[in-house]
């Protein structure tokens, strides 16, 4: 069954409720290596977006609302988040722009194009202790996924279990990339607050699709 306009605005809801309720959890883990305040950034840029969705849900283009989310991360969210997270709603609504429904395959033309305009934002590969090291290898299980044949709840569900594996994997790295790089190897031993976000979002939408039956 696709998914509909109001499937996507319960995923964002739920989005919003998530990043609230791990605003703290982030903001300690961003204590040890940024600026501390990834949870409270976050928080504030989605619920920024909480105030739109009445908004959002009277739109009929699913690309459209990914857009305007972009948009309001780029214009509320401080600091790297707002930035990448912007370019990341922003390019998976481009490549969805005229979407009314979604079907399985789009959420990997979406997840693609995210992925890639986060890492040519951000200038940040697989390995740099960044959420492409959570990114990336959702995408790569989502696209396994769909290729076997599997619905868009199981292929989230695998997205997911990647994308955590990703997240833990960021602890034993040594930070390349903004802030955290400045600490050289007392980054080491810490988990990235960017891969922890992209899991945790990641993680509400394979929870949203299989509620929805996607």
């Amino acid at each position: 069954m696709p998914a509909t306009v109001g499937d996507v605005v319960k995923c964002l809801s739920k989005m919003i409720d998530v990043l609230h309720e791990n605003k703290e959890y982030l903001t300690e883990l961003d204590s040890a290596i940024g600026d501390a305040d990834h949870g409270i950034n976050m928080d504030r840029g989605f619920q920024a977006i909480a105030k739109k969705l009445p908004e959002l849900g009277n739109m009929t283009d699913v690309g459209a609302i990914l857009k305007a989310c972009g948009m309001t991360l780029i214009t509320t969210v401080g600091g790297a988040s707002g930035p990448l997270y912007g370019t990341a709603f922003l390019q998976a609504g481009t490549a969805l722009v005229g979407k009314q429904e979604l079907e399985p395959g789009d959420l990997l033309v979406a997840g693609e194009a995210a992925l890639k305009g986060v890492v040519m934002r951000g200038k940040a590969n697989l390995g740099d202790k960044t959420m492409v090291d959570a990114l990336t290898p959702a995408i790569a299980a989502l696209k396994e996924a769909l290729a076997a044949g599997a619905n868009a709840a199981e292929a989230l569900e695998k997205a997911s279990i990647a994308a955590e594996t990703g997240m833990k994997e960021t602890i034993p790295i040594q930070a390349r990339k903004g802030r955290a790089s400045y600490l050289g190897e007392r980054s080491i031993g810490h988990q990235d607050p960017g891969a922890t976000s992209s899991f945790l979002l990641i993680r509400t939408m394979a929870e949203i699709a299989h509620d929805t039956g996607f």
